[in-house]
């Protein structure tokens, strides 16, 4: 099959690349590292300048945004990833504020040009067919608006269906590497994730459709829905967690409105189990990234759940999920498009869920962000926070009701300023339940 294309070294692909392009690279496990490579490589060598790199988050090494190639590449990210946070957060690399769902807007509104698109696929079909396997995202809107894709055959990346098949036509050079794709290890939970991935368990009901981001706090919600029922899952990405909840018929769609016992996602970060899961697996549907994050689409199933966390909650309800005061950590990401997709759901549950301190056991929950922090869920917005002291449900409560219940759920230690902090700003009328003081 592949004898049939004509392929060609990474190194003779990316001189398409000119100074002053905008390149997109495939994100999470599929960013075409060779590719990168190569590029990096005509960088040092003086032949490009100013070229800006696009991308969501990627894992592996992103070497374009090192400090030394200031004037020659200039990454502009969706999405602020551990491997480029440190630059991002000196200056040397910069980040576009951008819903998730808007992602692939940018490209096709013309909002951010792209000149080369670098992505990588799995082996071709019969039918001269390959599949973006892991990162459909905004990835599908760069090949359709590209003056040039270059695409990086790859025969461990899974064919994944749905808005991943792309036909090969839509691509002009090909390279062929076989390197494995990077896999993501997550750590088990804490005793405190735990106890938090209890507390959300216990407001998911049987039908419900699943969102979850990545990390701790998701897979410790998933190891507590062993005994739930018709479970579906329509999310920006899932990881191993769910596996376990699909082989026991858990996680199977049935309830869904919408891609009735289809797994819905549009990018995937986990282990090579997860690559295999969604391999010609035609009950997963990778889509674009405006049809999954789509509001309005994602409240058409019932029962929606939408589970993501904060670096930081006030006491009106404003969440900041995106910085750390000043300073850039991460981005915007899917989490308004699901909070507000899960509140227009029929039955739906959106939640923000934390650790009521930081690992430096700071609190969590303050009486105002600090300065700087980037509201990224508003406080007409929220619904259901959670900690690992209990859930509280803010929405339709006036300002003094939500402080108080926000302190309930806050750290102990935290909660007498806290409620100092909301004697001052509400005056008098805030009155205090000290119930959980036990007097």
């Amino acid at each position: 099959m592949n004898s049939q294309i004509k392929f060609t070294t990474p190194e003779e692909a990316v001189k398409v690349i000119k100074s002053g392009d905008h390149v997109h690279l495939s994100s999470v496990a599929s960013a075409p590292q060779c590719l990168i490579k190569a590029m990096c490589a005509r960088g040092e060598n003086g032949e490009l300048k100013n070229v800006h790199v696009h991308h969501l988050h990627t894992e592996g090494p992103a070497p374009y945004a090192d400090p030394k190639f200031e004037g020659i590449f200039q990454l502009d990210s969706f999405f602020v990833g551990s491997n480029v946070r440190p630059v991002t957060q000196s200056g040397y690399a910069d980040y576009i504020p951008i819903f998730l769902s808007e992602t692939q807007r940018l490209y096709r509104c013309g909002a951010v040009p792209c000149n080369v698109a670098m992505i990588q696929v799995s082996t071709p079909d019969k039918h001269g067919y390959v599949s973006l396997g892991t990162s459909v995202d905004a990835t599908l809107a760069a090949v359709e608006t590209a003056d040039t894709v270059i695409a990086v055959i790859n025969k461990y990346v899974p064919r994944s269906f749905g808005d991943a098949i792309i036909p090969m036509s839509k691509i002009d050079i090909f390279v062929e590497d076989d390197t494995p794709l990077i896999e993501a290890k997550f750590a088990q939970p804490s005793e405190v994730e735990t106890r938090i991935g209890k507390n959300c368990a216990a407001l998911i009901e049987d039908g419900a459709t699943l969102q979850m981001g990545i990390g701790a706090i998701p897979n410790a919600v998933l190891a507590q829905l062993g005994n739930h029922k018709n479970l579906g899952i329509h999310t920006e990405m899932f990881a191993d967690g769910v596996l376990p909840l699909v082989k026991k018929g858990v996680i199977n769609g049935e309830a869904k409105n919408i891609d009735k016992g289809m797994m819905v996602s549009t990018f995937l970060m986990g282990s090579k189990e997860v690559y295999d899961f969604i391999d010609d697996n035609p009950g997963v549907r990778m889509m674009d990234v405006g049809y999954t994050n789509d509001p309005y689409i994602i409240s058409r199933n019932d029962r929606v759940t939408a589970i993501n966390s904060a670096l930081q909650v006030d006491l009106t309800g404003q969440v900041c999920a995106d910085s750390i005061g000043t300073k850039f950590y991460s981005g915007v990401g899917g989490q308004i498009d699901f909070v507000y997709g899960a509140s227009l759901s029929k039955g739906g549950k959106a939640i923000i869920a934390m650790p009521s301190v930081t690992k430096k056991g700071i609190s969590k929950i303050a009486p105002v962000l600090d300065p700087g922090a980037g509201v990224v869920t508003t406080r007409n917005h929220i619904h259901w926070l959670v900690t690992e002291n209990g859930a509280v449900d803010l929405y339709g409560k006036t300002l003094q009701e939500r402080a108080r219940l926000i302190i309930s759920i806050a750290d102990p230690s935290a909660q007498e300023s806290l409620d100092r902090a909301a004697f001052e700003r509400f005056g008098p009328h805030h009155h205090y339940i000290k119930s959980y003081m036990g007097k």
